[in-house]
């Protein structure tokens, strides 16, 4: 079967990016922007908050390893979609909680996945289900960020390690090799 696409957005895309890498049937994550009206956009356009482009990460995988739905699973586990464009001191529309679904059937199942996280979540979830839109890879330093730069960066050190932690403890059987151990 062929590989499918994910695109999903959780805040910073390098924190997005770390859990997915670690995921089996994950072959390729890639940082980007999408959702907003700005054509290439810049790293420092996206985070100036006017170009109406979310910070994502766009997941290439083996649904005959890993489906849609548990993808979705790991993205509502790794990160808060209760947070209204934000993720911790991430703030501006550009870190919202977003799924943009690139079909009928990942639409109608971000829609099921979305309603069986409410059940994970004290609060109402707020991620929005975005039409699939132009997708931008951001700049070559953001992509593999926390396997190049990423353990260096304090912000990185503070955030990533509880998203790969949660992934690890719930997730244990999704994991790539080199991730679970």
């Amino acid at each position: 079967m062929a590989e499918e696409i994910a695109t999903l957005a959780g805040g910073c895309f390098w924190c997005v990016e770390a859990v997915f890498n670690d995921v089996a049937g994950v072959s390729h994550v890639e940082s980007g922007y999408i959702g907003g009206e700005v054509v290439n956009p810049t790293y420092k356009q996206v985070c100036g908050g006017k170009t109406g482009h979310a910070e994502a990460i766009r997941v290439r995988f083996d649904p005959a390893v890993i489906d849609y739905a548990t993808l979705l699973d790991i993205f509502f586990h790794t990160h808060d979609p209760t947070q209204l464009n934000r993720q911790g001191n991430d703030v501006g529309t550009q870190y919202r909680s977003a799924i943009f679904p690139n079909s009928p059937e990942q639409d109608a199942e971000a829609r099921v996945a979305k309603e069986r996280a409410a059940a994970d979540w004290p609060a109402p979830i707020v991620t929005t289900i975005e039409p699939d839109d132009t997708w931008y890879p951001a700049e070559d330093y953001h992509q593999a960020y926390w396997e190049s730069e990423g353990q260096r960066n304090p912000y990185c050190l503070a955030t990533i390690p509880p998203k790969l932690m949660k992934l690890r403890k719930s997730y244990q059987a999704r994991l790539k090799a080199s991730a679970a151990a």
